[in-house]
């Protein structure tokens, strides 16, 4: 027994076979208008017709594929256009903005009346113990251990260890680090010492000095490391105990220690220095 699929099949096939025969009669016999000529194009028009729908239908499904894939292969290569334009409007945004920074470095260089030399911030202490960054510059371009390190919002802190061609620097905010320092406005004298990621404490500061809140505190210069009038921060925190000779003073460094990526090393100071 035949299935219905192959039924359908052999009806469609014979019904075109039919057609094919009359359009063949049809052309033999030329126009007329008999009664067999009206019945074979009654007969054979609604398979023309559904042969030109047919047909008109393929040419559309095929152009239509052949213009989605034009589209597509457009897309494509307008997506890596722009993607290209995005890599070359990042690099020219971190070009200028490092050219910003830089700009800033050598103002700052030529503003001050000693040497002193630019580095790039190439790695970070990893270990949450200490605060300190590594810097490209070295004995080989005569970067010793001592060394103050700034930029131009503050003080960063000084150099602690070296080899040929980089340098450890320990930030101001390491609790080994301690710069003598004035309150700007008042002249008041204390040691700036590291706290935490976020502030310092300004020790030893009388309680008789007028200290307040927004104040500028910066290197005295008599700690024999820092030049003198580097800015440090702002005090952010005073409190003064019934009892003792000192009050509490806190210090916001200037300087966001969680974006450094150029430092300038003061490789020497002047003679009044």
């Amino acid at each position: 027994m035949f299935s219905k699929r192959l039924l359908t099949i052999f009806c469609l096939v014979l019904f075109a076979l039919i057609n094919i025969i009359l359009l063949s009669v049809s052309a033999k016999r030329g126009h007329g208008n008999s009664l067999s000529d009206r019945l074979i194009l009654a007969a054979i028009a609604p398979f023309q017709g559904g042969v030109t729908a047919s047909v008109n239908f393929c040419e559309n499904v095929w152009d239509h594929y052949f213009w989605l894939v034009s589209t597509k292969e457009k897309y494509d290569r307008l997506k890596q256009e722009l993607d290209r334009v995005e890599q070359e409007r990042s690099r020219y945004v971190e070009t200028q903005q490092t050219c910003e920074r830089l700009r800033k470095l050598l103002g700052m260089k030529e503003e001050q009346a000693h040497g002193s030399l630019a580095a790039r911030v190439i790695g970070v202490d990893p270990s949450g113990w200490f605060h300190s960054i590594l810097i490209d510059v070295g004995t080989g371009d005569g970067v010793f251990k001592g060394m103050p390190v700034v930029v131009p919002k503050g003080v960063v802190g000084q150099v602690v260890e070296t080899s040929f061609a980089h340098s450890k620097v320990m930030l101001m905010i390491d609790r080994s680090s301690a710069i003598d320092a004035l309150v700007q406005r008042t002249r008041a004298r204390g040691i700036v010492e590291g706290k935490t990621d976020t502030y310092c404490l300004f020790k030893y500061a009388l309680r008789k000095d007028p200290i307040h809140v927004g104040d500028v505190a910066v290197s005295s210069g008599l700690d024999g490391v820092f030049p003198k009038g580097l800015r440090i921060g702002s005090v952010r925190k005073v409190a003064k105990s019934p009892a003792g000779i000192f009050q509490s003073v806190e210090i916001e460094p200037f300087v966001d220690f969680a974006k450094l990526e150029e430092v300038l090393v003061i490789t020497d100071q002047d003679e009044e220095e």
